[in-house]
């Protein structure tokens, strides 16, 4: 492996922006192996694809000799789909700290998280106060450089489209011509550019926390 290859790993590959982050990856020179850890193996093949079928509530302990350069997690789920709010807890909070947890004792340095706008520990939103949460949690593991993401409404084509979404990701990128200034973090934004700014950020090595909202997330990417 040559000094500039990387070993990423990722969780969530089967969402959204986990599917084209995964593709992101692997059309990278740089990327020797791309460690994909979930209940469900990506469409996607490659022969730099390894695929980690577990249970993020009892992940395995740290293969020997093992190196993780970037972690990148994309995991996430909506209350509603949940079924309560402790299910979503479960993904949202608890999978996301126990991967982050494994992946630092793989000695990974380099952590990037998708969250959402508006993400804060002390919101009145239980789902906003899970992600700042979650947040707060993972920046606390020892990552040399930590970045969130926190991007407005994701646009792009879902596996499962739900309820009213086809409608919302019609009217949202014209409505969000209205949010202008610091509102613009709040406006949709195409799914493709977070994994794109997601895959560009993890495989950067400049120290330090950083929280990018939508625009600059655009402008990473």
């Amino acid at each position: 492996m040559g000094n500039e290859d990387k070993v990423v790993a990722l969780a969530g590959a089967t969402g959204l922006v986990g599917g084209l982050c995964l593709r992101e990856l692997l059309g990278r020179q740089t990327v020797q192996k791309v460690v994909v850890l979930g209940r469900r193996a990506p469409t996607v093949t490659d022969a730099r694809l390894q695929m980690r079928k577990v249970d993020f509530a009892a992940l395995p302990p740290p293969q020997p000799n093992e190196q993780i350069n970037a972690a990148l997690c994309a995991l996430g789920t909506t209350i509603k789909d949940a079924g309560s709010q402790e299910a979503f807890r479960a993904v949202d909070q608890h999978a996301v700290v126990a991967f982050a947890t494994w992946a630092r004792a793989h000695n990974c340095r380099t952590f990037v998280l998708v969250s959402s706008v508006g993400a804060s520990a002390k919101a009145g939103s239980f789902y906003l106060r899970v992600k700042g949460e979650t947040e707060a949690a993972v920046c606390t593991l020892g990552f040399d450089r930590v970045v969130i993401l926190r991007p407005g409404v994701l646009l792009g084509k879902r596996a499962h489209l739900r309820p009213g979404e086809a409608v919302a990701q019609a009217v949202l990128p014209i409505a969000g011509r209205l949010l202008l200034g610091s509102w613009d973090r709040f406006r949709a934004i195409d799914a493709g550019v977070v994994a794109k700014a997601m895959a560009k950020a993890s495989l950067a090595v400049e120290p330090g926390t950083f929280v990018w909202h939508n625009r600059d997330i655009l402008a990473y990417a």
